[in-house]
């Protein structure tokens, strides 16, 4: 439904994407991953007949982007990160306009206003809105056009959990219909629950593409786990890599280890079992920017992207 062939987009001197080659099936929900400005905005753009291309090209079934750019376009929607709406209209006009816009009945409008629990904003200008509230507007369009590829980016962005969980609903629903849905994310939980494979750029290169299922195990493998220790001993890293860490290393009183995130407990039940006395532990999970990054080196990207890091998540405990 979508082909990606050798797609190039430069900005002057700048290479956003960098010869990417991509196919999403019919009925898929593909993702794309990657650290901010690796180019997945772009891509998106470029796919939606945004932007034109430096080289290569994109196909919306079958159809050139650009050289079928109308046809094509009427084939798809495209929900922007940051979404803009005339201030002055209320959400029902808006979406009364997109009905004409697509030669829908005006009246799918009231339903699809009453199904997404404004609670009263339907009539109101957008200029009363709220971020989110803007938001639930795009996501009613999503749900008001029937079109056979969706393309979405950020499209979580400023909503609450329920208008999430409704996403994901209404995304799930669109894929058991056949319709192809194309996103973006730096929300791993949303990629983890909603696609069937993702695609990992950085600096708008691929470097991955990957089913969820392969991708979790990855990261399950990287969860780690500071250990303090009353009398530390360098055997007892030893006893951690036999009870299954992948890494174990000692630093003065601490013991660092990496493990997937369902060995921890067999690890240090192991670990006290060898005499070890545990004073307190704490295990970090590493952030979706980090996870990138570790999962990138592997397969030779520059390692001068090292500081391009964010804070991995602490979660510590005190043994008594």
């Amino acid at each position: 439904m979508i082909e990606i062939k050798h797609l190039t987009k430069r900005f002057d001197s700048h290479c956003a994407v960098d010869d990417l080659c991509l196919q999403v099936q019919p009925g898929e929900i593909f993702g794309i991953l990657g650290p901010n400005g690796s180019g997945k905005t772009t891509t998106l753009k470029c796919v939606a007949g945004l932007v034109f291309p430096t080289a290569g090209q994109v196909l919306l079934d079958g159809l050139d982007t650009w050289e079928n750019g109308i046809a094509a376009r009427r084939r798809c929607f495209h929900l922007p990160q940051r979404i803009a709406f005339p201030e002055m209209l209320t959400a029902r006009e808006i979406l009364e306009f997109y009905c004409r816009l697509r030669k829908l009945p005006v009246e799918r409008a009231a339903q699809v206003l009453a199904n997404s629990r404004f609670n009263g904003f339907g009539e109101k200008p957008v200029k009363e809105f709220s971020g989110g509230m803007v938001q639930r507007l795009g996501i009613a369009l999503l749900a008001l056009v029937d079109v056979p590829v969706l393309l979405l980016d950020e499209p979580t962005t400023g909503l609450d959990p329920e208008a999430s969980a409704r996403l994901r609903e209404l995304l799930m629903a669109k894929r058991a219909e056949g319709k192809t849905v194309l996103l973006t994310s730096h929300i791993l939980s949303e990629i983890e629950e909603l696609a069937d494979r993702v695609a990992i750029l950085v600096q708008g290169r691929l470097v991955k593409v990957e089913s969820v299922r392969s991708l979790r195990r990855h990261l399950m493998a990287a969860s780690r786990i500071q250990v303090s220790l009353v009398t530390p001993g360098p055997e007892f890293a030893a006893v951690a890599r036999r009870a299954g860490a992948s890494a174990a290393e000692l630093v003065g009183s601490r013991l660092q280890i990496t493990s997937r995130a369902e060995d921890r407990l067999v690890i240090l039940q192991a670990l006290e079992a060898a005499g070890a006395q545990i004073e307190r532990f704490s295990t970090e999970e590493p952030s979706l920017e980090e996870t990138y990054l570790r999962y990138v080196y592997e397969n030779g990207a520059p390692t001068h992207l090292a500081d391009d890091r964010m804070p991995v998540r602490d979660t510590s405990t005190r043994v008594h």
